[in-house]
């Protein structure tokens, strides 16, 4: 205790340590094969014309077999192989193909992005798919192709699917594998059908593992035939895939619009809304309460009625009867003196029926 001014532990400043979180920068892309690695063998010949439309021979089988039932060389790994390339800085958005298949011996040196496609980005181009190829009207009749760009389809058909009912279930071991190429919505498995249905949240997940699956392996030695899946006929689901499509295009208008606008949109419909609930509790602008109503501003006031004219009842008419009670309160006041009544005030309403004046017991018109 020598008198000294200082400072308990308890009384120092506390310091705040604020740990920021080190984004994960990506590395160039590796090749992922090497040139003349994969052998390209070319499908026999079933036919005497090749329909490039079905990637096959005419005539032959509905199904290549070459591209259909030989199983793939190279897999696509998006832990590993994914990462910078040209198309990074010179903004191409769309993805390589070769790369989804995993046989790109390019790079960090190829055109295209060596990624997954961006949901929240929308491509240049509504008519092409993430690798930019060129949709159709109408798909194939073997729902296989690049697709159709009349419909947005997020599912995925998957066959030959070996189920070997022992262990993990078959649910899982898709899910397990196809969660690779984006989020998913759900998976539906067909016991005993060996096939299976895989939703993806995004349209561009789901182009992109079209092909990173075509022709690979599960668990097992199968060889997986992945093709779009066709219209759900379920009712339910097509009211919400309706839905949900109105849901996204208000989103991307609301984007490319201008706040101000938007806020002065929604005041406006504001305001029509509580005009149209005050004239439906005031019963109208001429309702049973006879008061008018109008919006100024935050409040409601109410103007005074305007006056109407009753309907006209017997022989003379309302004006009529007001000029009488006039002069009836004229003769009053000066006496008992008579007071000479315009002609003109005097307007004899004939009845509905339409009789004349002699069914009263008149001969004269005076």
């Amino acid at each position: 205790m020598n008198g000294s001014n200082t400072e308990s532990p308890v009384d120092a400043p506390a310091t705040v340590t604020i740990v920021v979180p080190k984004q994960k920068k990506l590395k160039p892309a590796r090749k992922q094969v090497k040139p003349g690695d994969v052998d390209k063998e070319t499908a026999p010949q079933t036919g005497k014309e090749y329909n490039i439309w079905y990637n096959k021979w005419a005539g032959g089988d509905r199904e290549d077999n070459y591209s259909n039932k030989t199983k793939s060389q190279t897999r696509c790994s998006i832990k590993k192989d994914a990462g910078l390339t040209r198309a990074n800085t010179t903004g191409i958005r769309y993805c390589c193909l070769f790369f989804a298949r995993g046989c790109c011996p390019y790079g960090w040196e190829c055109e295209y992005l060596h990624s997954l496609p961006d949901p929240e980005r929308a491509l240049p181009d509504s008519s092409k798919d993430c690798f930019a190829r060129d949709k159709f009207s109408d798909y194939r009749d073997d729902m296989g192709g690049v697709g159709t760009f009349t419909r947005q389809n997020r599912t995925l058909y998957v066959g030959r699917i070996k189920e070997t009912g022992v262990g993990v279930e078959t649910e899982d071991v898709v899910r397990r594998h196809f969660k690779e190429w984006g989020e998913i919505e759900h998976i539906r498995v067909l016991q005993y059908r060996s096939v299976a249905f895989v939703t993806y949240v995004s349209e561009h997940h789901a182009q992109f593992a079209k092909e990173a699956m075509a022709c690979q392996s599960l668990d097992n030695d199968e060889i997986l035939n992945v093709r779009w899946a066709t219209e759900d006929p379920n009712p339910t689901s097509k009211v919400a895939e309706k839905r949900r499509l109105e849901e996204i295009g208000q989103a991307a208008i609301r984007a490319r619009m201008d706040p101000r606008v938007v806020d002065a949109m929604q005041t406006i419909r504001a305001l029509e809304e509580a005009r149209i609930i005050t004239l439906k509790a005031g019963g109208g602008c001429n309702g049973p309460e006879g008061k008018r109503r109008r919006i100024d501003g935050p409040e409601t006031v109410e103007e005074p009625p305007e006056p109407q004219e009753p309907a006209p009842e017997g022989l003379l008419s309302s004006e009529t009867l007001e000029s009488l009670r006039y002069f009836s309160e004229l003769r009053r006041r000066n006496g008992g003196t008579p007071v000479a009544a315009p002609v003109a005030s005097f307007k004899v309403q004939r009845p509905a029926t339409g009789l004349g004046l002699g069914d009263y017991g008149s001969d004269e018109e005076d």
